[in-house]
């Protein structure tokens, strides 16, 4: 079968490898229609691995497919339904994942696509307790941006955030996979969006996307549009993951008792915090990484209701590394997929 293998650092390439053996008990075979690239993949392809990983390993950290067959014990499957796979390599036993927060497994092993073989390839198996059925009526394309993007944003904005209808949120990187994505779920409840971008360009499609106030924070300082939009009151919720560089305007960005929710860090990992304004506008903040099962099925159950993601361009295999370096290069509004 074919997979995209990654031989070092930045070494992409299209192989012919073995296929899996059938899957054992308690496993689902899927034999794998698309991905959809995220920075992880990126981190990956530059060798930012902060684990030890052994290559080559198949690429993809977020795919879908079909169920391709099923090993013994298996029940609740059928040949051909389209499913997303987790991509954490969870324990399935320890408190935390029997309590439904897989995310926070204390025993994971690693995440596919990044540290061990990912979703890039013609089959795989994967324990049928980490697989989620797509409802009818969703694509391909959008499936492919359920496992990370958006049940991450779920995860963010609704479980850690508490985002409530009619609130104000400032989402940072508005035209990024994720950014576009809490753009729609934000605006799908009622909210108030501010969204930054980099350029002219990506503001225009931002708008179109339904944002409220567009800041290119190259030319404005986002954090004074937030507080004049609000009449100096503040955001409710500030959607954080570019780092160190939109940190303290973030915090400024707040009302008394707002909340800011971050998974990320690509503008860098170590900022100044003003912890006196912390304490005393009493702002919450939250950290997030990854989701839960349950979020893939939220996701999965908003884009069947309508709430769908941006896919700004479908490409071949042979073109995944071409997807990687537009994706570093940040010349991309919503998630590059990639077809099998």
């Amino acid at each position: 079968m074919r997979a995209l293998q990654l031989l070092a650092d930045r070494d992409l390439r299209l192989m012919d490898i073995e296929p899996p053996p059938p899957p054992g008990p308690g496993e689902v075979q899927i034999a794998m229609r698309a991905v959809a690239l995220n920075h992880i993949d990126v981190w990956g392809w530059r060798g930012m691995a902060f684990a030890k990983r052994t290559l080559p390993i198949s690429v993809g950290a977020e795919g879908v497919g079909d169920i391709a067959a099923m090993g013994a014990g298996v029940t609740g499957f059928a040949p051909g339904q389209m499913v997303v796979p987790y991509g954490g390599l969870t324990c399935g036993t320890c408190k935390e994942c029997r309590a439904g927060r897989d995310n926070l497994c204390e025993n994971i092993a690693g995440i596919r696509g990044f540290h061990v073989d990912g979703f890039a390839r013609g089959l795989i198996n994967v324990p049928a307790r980490v697989v989620v059925p797509v409802p009818p009526g969703v694509t391909v394309e959008d499936a492919a941006c359920a496992g990370i993007t958006f049940s991450t944003v779920q995860h963010m904005l609704f479980d850690n955030a508490r985002l409530e209808p009619g609130e104000t949120v400032l989402v940072h990187a508005a035209g990024s996979g994720i950014g576009t994505v809490a753009v729609r779920m934000a605006k799908a409840i009622g909210c108030t969006v501010i969204g930054t971008v980099g350029d002219e360009a990506k503001a225009e499609k931002a708008r179109a996307l339904g944002v409220d106030y567009v800041v290119n924070y190259n030319t404005d300082r986002f954090e004074s549009v937030a507080r004049r939009i609000t009449g100096k009151r503040g955001v409710d919720v500030v959607f954080e993951h570019v780092g160190a560089a939109t940190w303290a305007g973030s915090l400024l960005s707040l009302k008394m008792g707002g909340r800011l929710v971050t998974c990320g860090s690509t503008s860098g990992i170590s900022a100044e915090t003003n912890l006196m304004m912390i304490f005393q506008r009493q702002l919450r903040i939250q950290g997030s990484f990854g989701a839960t099962l349950r979020n893939i099925a939220e996701g999965l159950a908003k884009m069947a209701q309508g709430v769908r993601p941006v896919v700004d361009t479908v490409l071949g295999m042979e073109r995944f590394q071409e997807g990687l370096a537009r994706l570093e290069a940040r010349n991309v509004f919503g998630k590059i997929v990639i077809k099998l």
